[in-house]
């Protein structure tokens, strides 16, 4: 395949902030092992940090935007891959300290590039994302330390965002009850489409304020932080983990180590973009079979292209999104 000498892509600049679309050169691009022509990418909470520039997500400028990328080889200088082998890459680096999805054309490296499973097409492993990946990753490190079904039920923060949702649809398959907490009331219908089984309002939620207070849930997938995951701690059943994998409600954590020495619980860190290779693979295995979500069409259902990303993130960081949003680059 020729590779246009000129392509769009959508690229932050720092000092003082501006991004937009740009006509790009291949060697525009930070190097890779492998060029891909983009079919998907999608929008997550930290690109639309790094796009509005609200958050510090770039380490270097200028870059091109985006965590997520699935599309085509063009170009392979590892024998592993081949021209028209499909890939993805989710975080690794992406938007942070190398150029992202957000591209017609991309260049990565091959160590984080993950052969597309037979099962999945490429618009619905963008469905799945860094957010479903994410969620897996969450489950996979819980199950690492006992988590079971059978021990009670999970409660998900921050549930109607892409994380949230993904991760009660993922849960529910892997057979464990989950319970979903949301300031978004009206979307309570939407989660329990998706298999929560109770729905709770942040809104007047109480978590109480002694060391350790009733039992309620058996672990938790926490997507908030802060004063939330504070109270978490205090309600975990023995043996119970939580995952930690997001910082929107703060990054403090006010706690005491009595929950981990008397009901010995777990607090396990979410770092999803540098997953050791073995495990990526794993789980995106997982994610294509027997970890599958049922719903990806009411959790990914809007797209948007390059030209729409502003809008996109604005939604987001208004707290108006529901789900997750696609970026749909070179697909036909």
């Amino acid at each position: 395949m020729t590779i246009p000498a000129r392509f769009r892509a959508f690229r932050i600049h720092a000092g003082p902030h501006r991004a937009g679309i740009e006509n790009l050169a291949l060697d525009d691009l930070n190097e890779g092992e492998l060029t891909l022509k983009v079919e998907w990418s999608s929008v997550n909470y930290k690109d639309a940090l790094a796009g509005t520039g609200r958050g510090k997500i770039l380490r270097q400028y200028p870059l091109v935007g985006g965590i997520d990328v699935a599309g085509h080889v063009v170009e392979s200088r590892d024998p592993r891959f081949r021209e028209g082998d499909p890939v993805i890459v989710t975080g690794s680096g992406l938007s942070e300290t190398r150029d992202g999805g957000y591209s017609e054309y991309a260049r990565v490296e091959s160590e984080w590039a993950v052969p597309l499973p037979p099962t999945l097409t490429l618009r619905e492993a963008m469905a799945i994302g860094t957010a479903g990946f994410t969620a897996a990753l969450c489950l996979w490190r819980m199950q690492a330390v006992g988590q079971k079904p059978e021990l009670g039920p999970i409660v998900v923060t921050g549930a109607t965002g892409g994380v949230g949702m993904l991760a009660i649809d993922i849960y529910t398959r892997a057979g464990y009850e989950v319970h979903a907490i949301t300031g978004k009331t009206g979307q309570f219908e939407a989660l329990i489409a998706l298999g929560a089984r109770q729905c709770v309002a942040r809104t007047g939620l109480y978590l109480g304020q002694r060391p350790l207070e009733s039992a309620t849930w058996a672990g938790a997938v926490d997507n908030v932080g802060g004063e939330l995951l504070s109270g978490l701690t205090r309600m975990i059943k023995p043996w119970g983990a939580i995952a930690s994998c997001g910082l929107a409600g703060g990054i403090e954590l006010h706690t005491t180590v009595m929950p981990f020495i008397i009901r010995g619980i777990s607090l396990l860190g979410i770092n999803s973009s540098g997953t050791p290779y073995a495990v990526r693979t794993d789980l995106w295995q997982r994610l294509a079979q027997e970890w599958r979500p049922r719903h990806l069409d009411l959790i990914a259902g809007r797209e948007a292209t390059l030209d729409e990303l502003p809008g996109v993130f604005e939604t987001l960081m208004a707290g108006r999104a529901l789900g997750r949003t696609l970026v749909r680059i070179g697909a036909g």
